[in-house]
């Protein structure tokens, strides 16, 4: 099952061929054709995986929104406005990662649990550290999971606190510029760089500048986060008199391959803008409902042509599963359609047209995200790599049910999408290798 489009599900009994992580052929087995070549190519194969009956097979996750230093704080700190809570939970546990043992530690914890929940891709910020974020580019590569691994650079003296923070402009611009090739010294296919200055707010101009020009004499991706929130709009307007994704765009920072995180506040013309750079949308909806005073609308992003993924948002989303995420997504979306104040009037309470359903929601959790980036992954179909997982639907103890004279494909995939549990993955391949711990 998989999702070829934001409104298409497809489905078929096949047999997947993959050669040196490629996938170089699959047949449909519902076809005399198909099954036939299918058959040919079990037999002739020098290894093969046959899967029990009840067992689906889905392209892997790409999680475009990843704060790696904050594993360990999962779950917790969600009671405070953003700006406080940087100050107050995450910029004193980040700043713990210029540890290499504690940072290690949870590098090994945090990239085999994602893996086993089905996440393949993970777009990851690091912390300040360049040794540790090497160290986690590593982890990336040992485990098997496909990354992009970045460097979080910031220097303002208003936006960190001095213990936490780049020392000068330059420093930072030169730490990111290591880093970068450092990531690449690991010597691994699946894991790349990514430029990341943390948002407008934590850095000067001078390094929004120097980062530009990094991004553009290397070539490398980048990401931050963009018109997150209300105070995040507001601070923008103040500081640059235009609004964030402008001043992002004037220092070189809005690329081909950017991710934007949130992106909530977006307006029309905004919209436009980040499309025509060919920057996409990490869509956070849980942790856009603590901190965004907003929710972001996928279908009018989609429809202005805007490449949008999702990102679980560890921690500020307490939810590391991706799958948990397009639940996530699904409902805020008709929330917004459907309007939340009870005092207004129903057709004044909400956005028309605005809601999404798991199959949009998996497109972005797979295809979509994998467009945002570039990354030939998030369908299974020849020429792309083979990330994958399997799910039982028949697991004891599990919460899948599927019924022969109720459940037909749509609604068994959506039943699998909302329920499946990291329990009820049983397999999950990266670049063609087994990465299930």
């Amino acid at each position: 099952m998989q999702t070829p489009g934001p409104d298409r599900l497809a489905v078929a009994d096949a047999v997947v061929e993959v050669q040196d992580g490629a996938i170089t052929a699959v047949h449909d087995r519902s076809t005399p054709e198909g099954a036939a070549a299918g058959r040919r190519a079990l037999a002739e194969a020098s290894e093969r995986v046959e899967l029990a009956p009840g067992t689906i097979v889905m392209p892997g996750l790409v999680d475009l929104h990843i704060h790696a230093p904050q594993w360990p704080q999962l779950g917790t700190g969600l009671d405070l406005p953003l700006e406080r809570w940087l100050f107050d939970y995450t910029f004193p546990l980040e700043a713990r990662y210029a540890d290499l043992d504690f940072a290690a530690a949870v590098w090994d914890d945090l990239v085999p649990s994602l893996l086993a929940m089905g996440t393949t891709t993970a777009v990851y910020f690091s912390s300040n550290h360049a040794e540790a974020t090497t160290v986690l580019a590593q982890t990336c590569a040992r485990h098997g999971q496909r990354a992009l691994v970045g460097r979080v650079a910031m220097d303002h003296p208003e936006g960190t606190p001095e213990w936490y923070r780049d020392a000068t402009a330059s420093a930072g611009v030169a730490a990111s510029a290591a880093s970068i090739e450092a990531i690449d010294a690991v010597g691994s296919p699946l894991v790349e760089p990514i430029i990341t200055p943390r948002f407008t707010p934590a850095c000067t101009d001078s390094l929004l500048e120097g980062l530009g020009e990094l991004a553009a004499s290397t070539g490398v991706r980048v990401q931050t986060h963009c018109s997150e929130s209300d105070w995040h709009c507001g601070y923008a307007l103040d500081r640059f008199g235009v609004s964030d994704p402008i001043a992002l765009n004037r220092f070189g920072l809005l690329r081909p391959r950017t991710v934007l995180a949130h992106s909530d506040h977006l307006n029309a013309d905004e919209t436009v803008l980040v499309s025509q750079r060919g920057a996409g949308v990490a869509h956070c909806p849980l942790s856009n409902s603590y901190f965004a005073n907003a929710v972001f609308g996928v279908r009018r992003a989609l429809a202005a042509g805007l490449g949008v993924g999702l990102g679980s948002d560890i921690a500020g989303g307490a939810r590391p599963g991706l799958l948990g995420v397009c639940q996530d997504a699904v409902t805020v979306s008709r929330m917004l359609e459907d309007g939340v104040d009870p005092a207004l009037d129903a057709a004044e309470r909400g956005v028309a047209e605005s809601r999404i359903d798991t199959v949009t929601a998996f497109w972005l959790a797979t295809a979509g995200g994998a467009a945002v980036v570039d990354l030939p992954v998030g369908l299974i179909e020849p020429g792309r790599r083979f990330d994958a997982m399997a799910v039982r639907t028949d697991r004891p103890g599990g919460a899948i049910r599927l019924w022969d004279d109720i459940d037909d494909e749509t609604r068994a995939f959506e039943k699998v999408v909302r329920l499946a549990t990291t329990d009820d993955i049983s397999h999950v391949w990266v670049d063609g290798s087994s990465v299930k711990p």
